[in-house]
């Protein structure tokens, strides 16, 4: 479905609404009023109700969508990019209004699909992340799908172990650092920086590595 920039913006605030509100389908009056909502009641995706206006079944799954396409576009710009930290979510902004038509799930592919943003935030996923299509080279993979002799450079990590993460960190275990994987079993022993690691399958999965530098992904 295609809508304006100002719609897929509101869809947006009103996801976040409603994630900061229970999931209950009933607009705050932040998400805006009728008449700023226009687009997206004349679309169907929000109705008027005894309680207030809320998002229809089809609504919710659009918002979803922009969410999905902002997050994407801030893992792309970060990731792949590089770009500084500090404007990933303005330029992602632009970004996102582009990952339409089955451009989101490409570049999900692409990029391993991530299940969060560089903020943290979860990505909702898609078709692609339920079927973990394949038909996409994949620039960014989990180092648990790796082989030994692949290389690249640690792309970012998701672990939810704040402990663990703090661990990895502090041993050097940093986004932009250089990995070569030497051995796949039968736990991950790796090689990053000046030093060598070996970590279990749980955490290899958390660890993602943007392939480059001669390595190759079997």
């Amino acid at each position: 479905m295609h809508f304006s920039d100002d719609a897929q913006e509101r869809l947006e605030t009103i996801w976040d609404t409603l994630q900061e509100n229970g999931d209950n389908p009933v607009l705050p009056p932040q998400a805006g009023t009728a008449e700023e909502l226009g687009e997206l009641i004349r679309l169907g995706l929000v109705k008027a109700g005894k309680n207030g206006l809320a998002l229809t079944p089809t609504g919710r799954e659009e918002a979803a969508l922009a969410v999905r396409r902002h997050r994407l576009a801030e893992r792309l710009l970060a990731d792949v990019l590089a770009t500084e930290e500090s404007i990933v979510d303005e330029r992602a902004c632009g970004l996102e209004h582009a990952l339409l038509d089955g451009i989101d799930e490409s570049i999900c592919t692409l990029l391993g699909h991530p299940q969060f943003c560089p903020h943290g935030k979860p990505i909702p996923p898609g078709k692609c992340c339920q079927e973990m299509r394949a038909s996409v080279g994949r620039l960014v993979a989990p180092l648990c799908e790796l082989r030994p002799g692949d290389s690249g450079h640690i792309a970012y990590i998701q672990m939810n172990n704040p402990q663990r993460l703090q661990k990895l960190m502090a041993m050097g275990v940093l986004p932009g650092v250089s990995l070569r994987v030497l051995r796949d079993s039968p736990s991950y022993v790796f090689e990053a920086g000046y030093s060598q690691f070996a970590v279990d399958e749980e955490i290899a999965a958390d660890i993602f590595v943007r392939m480059g530098n001669g390595g190759n992904k079997h």
